[in-house]
């Protein structure tokens, strides 16, 4: 039913148009606001490393390395790196000039309009609900080899599953584990904050260790197999020479790119997903104290601490052990014990733990603040917008961790991980495509940064080739602006965009298919129910939806 007033069933048809294009008025300030502004540049940095370094390191790795890439698993990283920094910058402006919550969804909603908003929004609900649940498993299989695998044994001996997409054997253990951080999230943002920064500290002094020690007691031949190298190794690992000849195509023909440089930029696909994480500070935007400041360092600091580090640690991994003699799924313990180093094994391992439960924090963190959004704009269950008394979305926080919960008990890692790369490399291009019409579209310049409005091109280049003695408003939004904003305007964000694309044809056709049933479940949803109770279309034009009475609302600009 249309809301706006009463008309004909075909009177409704026919503002449907209008309405999947209606843009969201930017409120003038964050008063109306109802979640608690107390973090810092520090927090949010420490949430993005967090959130990023886990799986990518103590999982993915040693699967990417032993059947698509091999030691040149260093390149796909640096390619998944780069197509992410350049996402970075996209989010860096936004996040400056747009300071809510909501990330790639509100970019959306105030650039591109209401459906391409929702898109947006569902491809990252996909992103972090699917991020939560393989982190999750990945803290299952490693706290499993502490044990000997003792639980994967009994799991896979009483309840084995055998259908397709689906794990081995349920994780009870995992699930439980999302649960219990759901519960610590529900209880508040600071607090939360708190616990990941100090796993965060930990965790890097992890995988620095990993970095140095593999440095030390690698060996630089593992690098330079041979061909005739692979037929030896197989055959003493299975103990059956006449296996060798049939198995060595398996692993590639040695070198440094064993599988050639398709193999280098197919886990670059898979490796992409080390870096998804940097794109939930853009989410803290109402909960920042300085936004405009806290929200670029945030993201562009975090993404190179991350590269740093997994560069150094696959590095490492691969120096240290053949890349065909790599466990799938806890690469690094079984990596220290095959270089003679078994009790620092049981080091790495326990320090992935708490590596993991950072990644775990961080995943889950954006998942309620999109769902809070959403909710609060009408797209999804009003419900899904409640806040507790401590100002944090505590339905949005529990009914996202019993959905990643559910993924982590029943569903198979990799097949996850390829439909979760889907869904932000979409919402990646989606905020390329945004800055692009930010920058391009005409439109009248109302919108006011809080330290003054950007002057024009001569005014402002002037303020920064020749600023004045003494600090001004237009020359301090002339270097603000230079700081936050895209370079090498429209390549950069096309170049965004083509990569992105490059990266989803390379996957397949089964997480396809996964995708387009997610964005089928979606679109009943928007057209069933967030068309209709939409808050754009029950406030007038110029007041935001959810803004006290008497406030004033503005579209995002930018003069040319």
């Amino acid at each position: 039913m249309c809301h706006l007033q009463p008309m004909p069933c075909w009177g409704c048809l026919r503002s449907v148009p209008k309405m999947l294009s209606r843009r969201k008025q930017v409120p003038g300030s964050s008063e109306g606001s109802s979640l608690r502004r107390c973090l810092s540049t520090v927090d949010l940095i420490a949430l993005g490393v967090g959130s990023t370094l886990g799986a990518g390191v103590y999982v993915l790795a040693g699967e990417v390395a032993k059947t698509n890439s091999g030691p040149s698993i260093v390149l796909s990283f640096l390619i998944a790196a780069v197509v992410s920094a350049l996402a970075g910058l996209c989010y860096a402006e936004f996040g400056a000039r747009v300071p809510l919550a909501g990330s790639a969804y509100l970019y959306s909603y105030v650039t591109v309009g209401e459906l391409g908003a929702f898109v947006a929004g569902w491809n990252l609900l996909l992103s972090y609900v699917i991020g939560t649940a393989s982190v999750a498993r990945a803290w299952s299989a490693t706290f499993d080899q502490l044990l000997g695998k003792k639980m994967g044994r009994f799991l896979g001996a009483h309840v084995a599953m055998s259908s397709v997409g689906l794990a081995e054997h349920p994780d009870a253990f995992a699930a439980g584990l999302v649960v219990l951080l759901a519960g610590l999230l529900s209880f508040g943002v600071k607090e939360s904050t708190m616990v990941n920064k100090a796993f965060t500290a930990l965790n890097v002094l992890v995988l620095l260790f990993v970095t140095v020690s593999g440095f030390i007691k690698g060996d630089l031949s593992n690098w330079k197999l041979g061909e005739d190298d692979l037929p030896r190794a197989v055959s003493h690992e299975d103990g059956n020479q006449s296996m060798a000849n049939n198995t060595t195509s398996a692993f590639g023909v040695g070198g440094f790119m064993p599988y050639g440089f398709t193999g280098t930029l197919a886990g670059a696909s898979t490796c992409f997903y080390a870096f998804v994480g940097f794109d939930c500070i853009a989410t803290t935007g109402e909960e920042v104290r300085n936004p405009q400041r806290s929200i670029p360092m945030g993201i562009i600091l975090s993404l190179l601490i991350c590269f740093l580090a997994y560069f150094g640690v696959s590095a490492a991994l691969t120096l240290m052990m053949p890349y065909y003699l790599l466990d799938p799924m806890s690469p690094l313990p079984v990596a220290f014990e095959y270089v003679g180093w078994s009790s620092a094994k049981y080091t790495v391992a326990a320090g992935s733990l708490c590596a993991l439960t950072t990644s775990l924090l961080g995943s889950m963190f954006p998942m309620p603040r999109i769902l809070y959004a959403m909710a609060r704009d009408g797209l999804l269950f009003k419900p899904l917008a409640k806040v507790s008394r401590r100002q944090c979305p505590v339905v949005a926080t529990l009914v996202s961790g019993a959905l990643a919960a559910l993924l982590a008990l029943l569903f198979d890692l990799k097949a996850l991980v390829d439909t979760m790369s889907i869904g932000t490399l979409l919402a990646y291009s989606m905020v390329a495509v945004c800055v692009l019409l930010l920058r391009y579209r005409p439109g009248p310049s109302t919108w006011d940064n809080p330290v003054g409005k950007v002057p024009a091109v001569q005014l402002w280049w002037d303020h920064l080739v020749r600023p004045p003695l003494h600090p001004t408003p237009c020359s301090s939004s002339a270097v603000a602006w230079a700081l936050t904003a895209v370079p090498c305007l429209p390549f950069l964000p096309l170049l965004s965009i083509s990569i992105n694309s490059i990266l989803m044809a390379r996957l397949g056709a089964a997480a396809w298919l996964r995708y387009l049933l997610w964005m089928a479940v979606g679109f009943l949803i928007y057209f069933g129910y967030g068309i209709w109770h939409s808050t754009e279309g029950h406030w007038p034009e110029g007041a935001a939806p959810w803004e006290p009475p008497g406030s004033t609302a503005r579209e995002v600009a930018l003069e040319p």
